[in-house]
């Protein structure tokens, strides 16, 4: 049997995440070779996902310099990634999301008219300058895809609204999802593997847990401070208590550094695996977020999220009542997280709502489509 060679590419810890149950997914289709491409845009959080998916990449192009700009980081992917394709001669190149790596790697398959594949794909807020500049990195890559492997109908909805193919569009659930299930149930056999939250379990002593994850470049600044100062005022409460892993970028640290201080209920912890990561969503009450991901996550167990955001390029959440946006004003985000700590109907209707993002199995749909495309 003549195998075709699916170069996957990925760089972040969040596209690790969501490409590692694709990677197995076609690695069990006989008619497929995959081989793996890292370029390290997020060097230790890669590493974290990499370790527990058991995955060794093929190739890896370890990118990221201090400090580096944009610019010069999507120069170097574009060159570095094009160099790999033209020694791995694929037949095709799957991307994942909204990085820099998911655009030079759709463009620089482009230049060597590769066939794309995008996973994720369709995902839009409207607003080229939020998510930025993931917004228009997912908007580059969608005409050049071949397939579009979008999450949710209302992501294949503006994928046909920007006249692609609707035979080019697949529905499949996020990926995401099924890397959650994957890891709880990697957890459930061996807790070991998250066995460092224990400690902090043991500390909550009856407190409502929130959760906070930060990293957005369009919140450094004046948003970045009215996110400390709502952490702090949600913190003067004595019934909560605050679970913070800290995104390595010094613009997060060094505002929470001045603007918190030392509080015994604002746990600041280093970035967790993605066991850990897990296990503090089975554990928390609240999600606190400016992140994509944990948008489609916690609404899987439960967790009702407020979204540290204007606008989002996941409004299903927000359909469903999973999610809220909440923004960066310092006084409306402490006034929604209180309302779900003191109003158990609010926090019920959030907890229970429908979660839109998948079952589980997308990676298998995506596995099943690219093989049958070569047999067609």
């Amino acid at each position: 049997m003549t195998q075709r060679t699916v170069l996957v590419i990925f760089g972040t810890r969040p596209e690790a995440i969501k490409l590692f149950p694709v990677v197995r997914a076609l690695a069990d289709q006989p008619a497929l070779r995959v081989r793996t491409c890292v370029t390290a845009q997020h060097r230790g959080l890669l590493d974290q996902v990499l370790a527990i998916a058991d995955l060794a990449p093929d190739i890896d192009l370890d990118l990221m310099e201090p400090g580096q700009t944009l610019d010069r980081l999507t120069a170097r992917l574009l060159t570095g990634l094009g160099e790999v394709m033209d020694a791995e001669r694929p037949d095709l190149v799957v991307v994942q999301g909204d990085t820099a790596t998911a655009m030079a790697g759709a463009l620089a398959a482009y230049y060597r008219k590769l066939p794309v594949a995008h996973v994720e794909a369709g995902l839009r807020s409207g607003d080229i300058y939020h998510p930025w500049p993931e917004e228009v990195n997912r908007r580059i890559v969608a005409p050049i895809a071949t397939w579009h492997f979008a999450p949710t109908d209302t992501a294949a909805e503006a994928l046909r609204r920007e006249t692609i193919d609707p035979a080019a569009i697949h529905v499949t659930g996020n990926t995401v999802i099924d890397a959650l299930l994957w890891t709880q149930g990697r957890i459930a056999a061996d807790p070991m593997l998250a066995a460092g939250l224990d400690p902090i379990a043991d500390r909550l002593a009856g407190r409502r847990l929130v959760l906070v994850t930060t990293h957005r470049r369009e919140n450094f600044g004046d948003g970045m401070g009215a996110i400390a100062r709502a952490i702090g005022r949600i913190a003067d409460r004595e019934d909560v208590a605050l679970l913070f892993p800290m995104h390595p970028n010094p613009s997060v640290g060094s505002v929470m550094d001045a603007m918190l201080g030392e509080r015994g209920n604002v746990w600041r912890i280093p970035p967790l695996d993605y066991p850990h990561f897990v296990r503090a969503l089975e554990l928390c009450d609240i999600v606190l977020t400016d992140s994509g991901g944990v948008q489609e996550e916690a609404p899987a167990l439960g967790k009702p999220v407020l979204v540290m955001r204007e606008t989002t390029e996941r409004p299903e959440g927000v359909a469903a009542g999973t999610a809220r946006l909440v923004g960066t004003d310092e006084n409306r985000i402490v006034s929604e997280v209180f309302t779900l700590l003191d109003n158990s109907g609010a926090y019920a209707a959030m907890a229970r709502a429908h979660n839109p993002f998948g079952d589980g199995q997308a990676a298998t749909r995506i596995a099943r489509i690219i093989a049958d495309a070569g047999r067609a």
